[in-house]
């Protein structure tokens, strides 16, 4: 094998490698929606990435306010209230408002909202 049949062999399995790095961080939303690799940090299939109730996003002069009780995001386990300044918002996929909680339940990763809700 010569060296230029070599390389050519070298560059061909790295392109094949590159193109089949599948992500495996992200999940999908029940809506079939795929969140963003770096939204979602957890591992599985519930993830840290989840739908939240409308009736808990408040729209202020300054950004959302976001009310969740215990059970409304499935590592919620008592209530917390998060403000998300506008423009910090990520539109969502699906038109449903969705939060990302990572590392903690107290810590908000990302943020989803409708296109038109601002």
């Amino acid at each position: 094998m010569t060296l230029a049949t070599s390389t050519v062999l070298l560059i061909t399995l790295g392109a094949i490698s590159v193109c089949t790095i599948v992500p495996t961080d992200a999940h999908q939303a029940k809506s079939g929606w795929t969140y963003p690799p770096a939204c979602c940090k957890a591992h599985g299939l519930s993830g840290d990435c989840q739908s939240i109730p409308t009736q808990n996003i408040r729209r202020g002069a300054r950004g959302f306010s976001v009310l969740l009780h215990a059970g409304d995001h499935h590592l919620a386990t008592k209530p917390h209230l998060f403000f998300i300044p506008y423009g910090d918002e990520i539109p969502s996929g699906d038109g449903r408002y969705h939060i990302c909680l990572h590392p903690t339940e107290n810590d908000v990763n990302c943020f989803f909202s409708p296109p038109d809700s601002t």
